[in-house]
């Protein structure tokens, strides 16, 4: 009896380890990480050296922020760029800073990461 618990708790293990790894470090697509590095090279030059930074700031940036999260913080500075109504709403709600300020967080750790 407990022979055959050792075994299912040992398998149990074997199981979780083996979801563990098959998890990716980061939820960021492609597309994505495409996006960013191309929007950091055209801010920081066409070189490959920034390439290479900006490719680092992107895998920083994805170990520290959840996609999800990351597409909330930039879709909320996207909306507060426009006019109107709409735009206002973004810029006048404080829960919304706590988004912003997480996103600010993990890009001075990339900055410091990977620039300096």
């Amino acid at each position: 009896m407990i022979r055959r618990a050792l075994e299912v708790a040992g398998l149990l293990l074997v199981s979780a380890g083996a979801v563990l790894a098959a998890t990716p470090d980061n939820d960021y697509p492609t597309s994505a990480r495409v996006d960013y590095v191309i929007a950091c090279m055209a801010a920081n030059g066409q070189s490959r050296e920034a390439m290479t930074r900006c490719s680092c700031s992107v895998d920083t940036l994805a170990s520290i922020l959840p996609y999800d999260r990351y597409v909330a913080a930039e879709t909320i500075l996207s909306m507060r760029q426009g006019v109107g109504q709409a735009a206002s709403i973004f810029r006048n709600t404080p829960q919304y800073e706590d988004n912003i300020a997480e996103l600010r967080r993990a890009q001075a750790e990339a900055e410091v990461r990977c620039f300096k």
